[in-house]
Formats: C-alpha cells, structure tokens, sequence
C-alpha cells in the first residue's frame, strides 16, 4: 500500500524528485550506516540508500539501527505531524526521531546560533514548544493520554527545530523515510521556559518565524493538532513501543506550530514568541565530524 501511494507521489513531484531510482542491493542494516556516515561526513546523498522502508514499523527498525550507530546519546525525541493522504496510508498522524545530545543548544537572550546545513541536503527551520521532562515513564505504559502526558513535564520552553538530512527529497518520499533518517532531525535550540504554561490558553501562545527578512509563517501552541500535550502523549506511546520509554530530563519537541520553512546556507531565521522573546539562527556549510560510527567501522 505504501509502495503504491509512494509511486503516485513521486509521480505528482517528478518536478521536484530527480534522484535516480534507489538500488535494491543495499540492506536495511546498511542503508542505516550510509544515513550515518553522510552525517558524519556532511555528505549529501543523491537518492536514498538501498529500497525504500515499506511501513513505519520497518522505518523505526532502521532509525534503531541508525540510534544504535551514531556516537551520541539520546537526549530526546522530535515529534512531526505526517501530512494527511500520507496519515491514512501509514495508519498513524505523527512520527517521532531521535534528537542527540551534542545537537542541543540552549539559547541566550540576544545571542545567534548556527545550524550545519550539510550542502546539497535538506534544511529546514521549525518554530516549536518543546517539553523538559521532570518524570521518567515507567516502562511499558502504552496508553498515554495528553492529561497523563503533562503529569511528566518539568517545564515547557520555546525553541526551534533545525530539521537537517543528507537527502534532498526527504519530505517528498514519505514518513517512512522521514522516521529512517531520525525523522529528519538535525538539532535543537532551546530557548526560555513558558512561566505559568499550564494556566495559559494555547491560543496566548503564539509566534511568527522569518527567513533573511520574510515572514514565512505565523502559528503557535494553538497550532498543533490537539495541542502540545497531545504530541508528548504520542511520543511517550510510541518509543514505549520501541523498548525506549522517555526518562526524567528527555526533551520533546512537540511539532512545527508555524510549518516547515527551508533555510539555505548563509540564510539567518528568527522566531518572534508572544511575550516579546526572539530566537536567532544562522545557517552555515556543515563540516566533516571526524568521527567514526558507534562500532568503529570506517565509512
């Protein structure tokens, strides 16, 4: 079903999807290492690495792979909405990827990030409510509600997704590509926390994010299917499925409250939040890590 919706995909966007086709020689295991090794390497892909995962369940067994590879720890997870048509195909609204330590930044008042944009890939900027947990979920709990959900939260702040892959056409291919390059995250900036957030209607908590001097979206908390709390009950359901149940101090980022805004290299993007507070970016040309994957294996 997947491959049958994919194909009228690629069909509709040939305009924008001129990768040649994927070779079916390369295994699951293997197109992992090559997502991580482009990674390390700041290398672009020029289509997707091996066949493309056939459901999201094969999409998070290569993610795990990937996890599993990467030299980093796990310090949270990203949760995007997969768009509707894509939904009823896959059976599920959202996704989840892993979101790596060292890519966490906390932002200072006045002060401007950078985000590696490795050339040729993806980027994208993503104004977001992200969740600092203060309670780990005890393991094997599946059936979170958003009430549940917010009894885990130590505090909610403002940031931004910097949504970062080797893979151009990422989004065009589908969730289940998008959940095997760890959901198409590439870091996070971390800005102040919300005082008072459980009093507040998702409605006062809005923002506008601009690239270079365009306003390219305006949304918020409001903006998110359900609300914030809705997109941590599903990460907490869905990575207890996976064997890894969110623990005290996780971060989730809980979805793009303005949209998806592509960002290239030299480009500046800030968030302007209700309350006054700007968040500042700056994309720059990736460079390679130096590092080898987790198991030591050259790339």
């Amino acid at each position: 079903m997947i491959a049958a919706f994919l194909a009228r995909r690629l069909e509709e966007t040939a305009h924008l999807n001129s990768a040649p086709a994927p070779s079916a020689s390369v295994t699951p295991i293997e197109s992992a290492r090559r997502f991580v090794c482009a990674r390390l390497g700041a290398r672009a892909l020029p289509e997707y690495p091996g066949p493309l995962p056939a459901s999201l369940d094969e999409a998070y067994a290569r993610q795990d792979a990937a996890i599993a590879l990467w030299p980093d720890r796990v310090a949270g997870w990203k949760v995007g909405k997969i768009p509707p048509g894509w939904a009823e195909v896959v059976g599920e609204e959202r996704l989840v990827g892993p979101i790596f330590a060292e890519h966490v930044q906390t932002q200072l008042p006045d002060q401007c990030l950078t985000l590696p944009v490795i050339d040729g890939g993806f980027a994208a900027v993503e104004a977001e409510y992200i969740f600092v947990l203060g309670h780990s979920a005890p393991a094997g709990k599946v059936d979170w509600t958003p009430e549940e959900a917010a009894g885990c939260v130590r505090e909610l702040r403002i940031g931004i997704e910097f949504a970062g892959s080797p893979l151009a056409t990422i989004n065009h291919l589908g969730p289940a590509v998008v959940v095997s390059d760890f959901g198409n995250n590439a870091g996070l900036l971390l800005g102040p926390v919300i005082e008072d957030w459980r009093a507040r209607s998702l409605d006062s908590l809005s923002c506008e994010t601009f690239v270079g001097s365009r306003l390219v979206g305006r949304g918020g908390a409001a903006s998110i299917s359900g609300g914030p709390l809705a997109a941590l009950a599903f990460a907490l359901n869905r990575c207890a499925r996976r064997g890894r149940p969110l623990v005290a101090g996780d971060v989730v980022s809980t979805g793009a409250s303005t949209g998806i805004h592509d960002i290239c290299i030299g480009e500046q993007a800030r968030v302007e939040f209700a309350g006054g507070v700007v968040l500042h970016c700056v994309a720059q040309r990736a460079l390679p890590r130096g590092l080898l994957p987790r198991d030591g294996s050259p790339c």
